[in-house]
């Protein structure tokens, strides 16, 4: 090939890469960092209030406005290690479409209850714990109650409802647990405990690793739950009682914390390699020496996990084993709401298929799935309060088939 011909053919060729490593710009990386400023509870709920059981127990709830027209009291029940508030998202959405009221419970050890014995959860401590609140918030008249649970909370509202601890019970909702499933996860429980971070440096980053891990895949419903699970390691306080944030600590939190499971590897880890040794001022001449950081480590362990779940492991079968036998004979309208078809244990199966409850799967969410999917859920649960004359609509209702 002569040079004239070579001459042509590069000139044709898209441009040359320049020399160097080419890697993620700046602004690229800066475009993917998304707002995780924390909501505050009265943005969804119109009071909070410690309720006193005895001089042992102060329970704390939240509730939104009284309906406009008689209506249930929705009771709702959250799951292990979460809040009150995991259900900010959802109190909101059917509130619209039904007329009733939501009372949602801080459990005992989660959130901004305090007990005289924090780590005893067993399932019927947890269930005595609500039938006493219920009874002292309506030591007379007391509104019709529909109890909805999610994962361990809706293991306790079956057993609350089993132990008939209240007369105005008139159904239950269980999402996302059943008992040949839970029993069959029990095994991997401690592992992915042991995964998860057990220190964040700010509520925003904390909010952050919510998102990013997948536990909560709405940023909106992560913004309000997320808090409600945390606390101050020096207060020992609950981080929603540090709502708002200031301006300042909002600057401060902007930076990202890379979270890292121990088997993962980084996707910008060769970058970041290459880039060490300048960091750190390393150079053959002083090859042993390093730059000292920077930021303190005691900065990045500002908060930690309200309740430590692995020391509840004592309790977990309990929680858990002959649920769908006691689902099955509550003589009560019940309702079962499912992430996946999968995990319908043999049980649940024959009593599906002889229309002893009503099973409904929403699929594209996660474990939280009246958190990932708010609107989905309420129209689900409005409804079936409507079809069994519990409720009346306030608005417009989608009506979802029952069943997949």
């Amino acid at each position: 090939m002569s040079n004239l011909q070579r001459t042509l053919l590069k000139g044709r060729l898209p441009p040359t890469i320049p020399s160097g490593r080419i890697g993620r710009s700046d602004s690229f990386k800066k475009s993917r960092i998304r707002d995780f400023k924390p909501s505050m509870w009265n943005q969804f709920f119109t009071e909070k209030q410690d309720v006193v059981i005895d001089d042992k127990r102060t329970f704390c709830i939240y509730r939104t406005k009284e309906p406009e027209k008689p209506g249930p009291v929705l009771l709702l029940l959250h799951g292990g290690g979460y809040s009150g508030l995991t259900w900010a998202l959802f109190c909101s959405e059917i509130t619209t479409m039904i007329h009733c009221q939501c009372l949602s419970i801080d459990l005992r050890g989660h959130g901004d209850t305090h007990t005289d014995e924090d780590d005893d959860l067993s399932a019927d401590t947890l269930a005595k714990d609500i039938g006493d609140l219920i009874l002292k918030l309506y030591p007379e008249s007391m509104p019709p109650v529909y109890v909805v649970g999610h994962s361990m909370g809706g293991a306790i509202a079956v057993h609350f409802a089993h132990m008939e601890l209240i007369p105005n019970l008139v159904g239950i909702t269980v999402i996302d647990v059943v008992e040949g499933t839970a029993m069959e996860a029990l095994a991997s429980m401690q592992s992915f405990l042991r995964s998860r971070p057990q220190y964040f440096k700010s509520i925003p980053n904390a909010i952050e690793w919510c998102i990013r891990s997948g536990q909560i895949r709405n940023v909106d419903s992560a913004k309000i739950s997320m808090p409600g699970q945390i606390i101050n390691c020096t207060t020992k306080k609950l981080a929603t009682n540090e709502l708002p944030l200031s301006a300042e600590e909002e600057d401060s939190s902007a930076s990202t914390q890379k979270f890292m499971h121990h088997f993962s590897i980084s996707e910008d880890e060769e970058i970041t390699n290459e880039t060490n040794a300048e960091s750190n001022n390393v150079t053959p001449e002083n090859p042993d020496f390093k730059k000292p950081p920077t930021t303190n480590e005691t900065d990045n362990k500002k908060y930690t996990w309200r309740i430590d779940l692995s020391k509840s492991e004592k309790y977990w079968v309990g929680w858990f084993s002959g649920l769908s036998d006691k689902f099955l004979n509550l003589r009560l309208p019940k309702q079962l709401l499912l992430a996946s078809i999968d995990g319908l244990d043999k049980t649940l199966t024959v009593g599906q298929m002889q229309g002893r409850f009503q099973m409904q799967v929403l699929a594209r969410c996660g474990h939280a799935v009246h958190e990932d999917r708010p609107h989905e859920v309420a129209e689900v649960l409005s409804a079936y309060l409507i079809r069994n004359r519990c409720a009346e609509a306030a608005g417009e209702i989608r009506c979802h088939m029952p069943a997949c």
